[in-house]
């Protein structure tokens, strides 16, 4: 697989780089300056950009409107046992969109990270 790259915009970047590496098993890669970072975990690089700043993903569109966190695009993480997980993060004060939901593939729950980003945790069924 070739590595695939996903923009979050956080609010805090230091506090997402700590959700990710803690929780999530990401590694830090780069963080040059307060409002940028990129974290891996596998083929998957995750770019944190802060809302406002002078990158480019932080720029206001020509419509005026400006990027936030927080929409319904996600990254998948397949898990092991997703039970375990949930009450491991929940237990750390991670907080969710939702309950445990059985699906056609698996079951899957949306944790989201400090600014509100939605991150699939997903355990396909064993056939």
């Amino acid at each position: 697989m070739t590595t695939v790259n996903v923009r979050y915009i956080v609010r805090d970047v230091a506090e997402a780089i700590a959700f990710y590496t803690a929780h999530l098993g990401f590694e830090v890669q780069m963080h040059p300056a307060p409002g940028f970072a990129r974290l891996a975990r596998g083929d998957l690089r995750l770019l944190l950009n802060t809302v406002g700043g002078s990158g480019g993903a932080a720029q206001a569109m020509p419509d005026g409107r400006r990027p936030e966190p927080g929409g319904w695009n996600r990254i998948q993480i397949e898990v092991n046992d997703l039970p375990a997980l949930v009450e491991q993060l929940r237990s750390g004060g991670a907080h969710f969109r939702n309950a445990i939901v059985s699906g056609n593939g698996g079951k899957q729950i949306l944790l989201v990270d400090p600014s509100g980003n939605p991150i699939k945790l997903f355990e396909p069924y064993q056939e």
